[in-house]
Formats: C-alpha cells, structure tokens, sequence
C-alpha cells in the first residue's frame, strides 16, 4: 500500500510527524532518501519531539554517525546519518547491527551508503521538495 503526507511548511511539520508515526506502526528501522536540504533531519527531529525525546537533545549525527535519544517513555532511539560514509564497513565498524538488532527505532538519513546492509523488514522512506517547497513523504509497505 502506497502511503504520502505532504508538509506544506514548518508549521506544518508537528502534524505530519504525527500522522507518520500512527501510520509506519511497528517498523523499527526506517531509512529517509532524499537530495541534501531536503528536510531528512528536521522530520527526524520532528519525530524525537512527538516521541517525547528531549528537545534539546537532537542534532544531526553527521560526525558522529549515530545519535542515541531517549524516548518520553525512557526507551533508547538511535538516529544514523551515513552520508560521510563511503564504505560499508565503517557501518560496520560501529556496531550497526548491534543497533538494528535492537529493536529500538532506528531512524537513517543517507541510507544509500550503506543499501547493501539494510535488512529487508527495513522501511523505506522518500521526501520530495516539491517546487512551492512543500514536502511530500512517500512510503510502500
């Protein structure tokens, strides 16, 4: 089933948060593809938010590679960006499927670096800008 939220602007994000965590369910690793400035780690933040994470607690994990939250239920939620990544193996060499195997929410920004070592049950996830620089996210499961 084909699934779109369109996010018409910032204000707009909250709501599109919402609506995507009722409908993505149980998924646990979910993998964003979008072209840079696309929105990838502002929906993640989004997201931390309604799941109670911390405000102040989210950034981009773009040195780091990965970001541990806790959730407002006290539950660990790891946020991956890979785009600094240019071999599999440095995926690898920070225990990522120590985290996936977790079964703790794994969010991925640039999961394109590492497509050969994503698990199947992993949901994928595009952003559009579209040209009045709404977003639409699209998904199938």
């Amino acid at each position: 089933m084909r699934h779109e939220i369109v996010i018409k602007d910032l204000r707009d994000i909250g709501r599109a948060a919402e609506e995507f965590l009722e409908a993505v369910g149980n998924h646990r690793i979910i993998a964003f593809y979008a072209p840079m400035g696309a929105g990838k780690t502002t929906f993640t933040t989004a997201l931390c938010h309604k799941l109670g994470v911390r405000e102040d607690a989210v950034s981009s994990p773009t040195f780091a590679i990965v970001n541990e939250y806790r959730t407002g239920n006290g539950e660990p939620m790891y946020h991956f960006d890979f785009y600094r990544v240019s071999k599999v193996s440095e995926a690898l060499d920070i225990g990522f499927y120590d985290y996936i195997d977790s079964g703790c929410l794994c969010v991925i920004e640039w999961p394109e670096n590492i497509e050969d070592i994503l698990p199947e049950e992993t949901l994928r996830v595009s952003i559009t800008v579209n040209p009045d620089e709404s977003r639409l996210i699209t998904w199938e499961d």
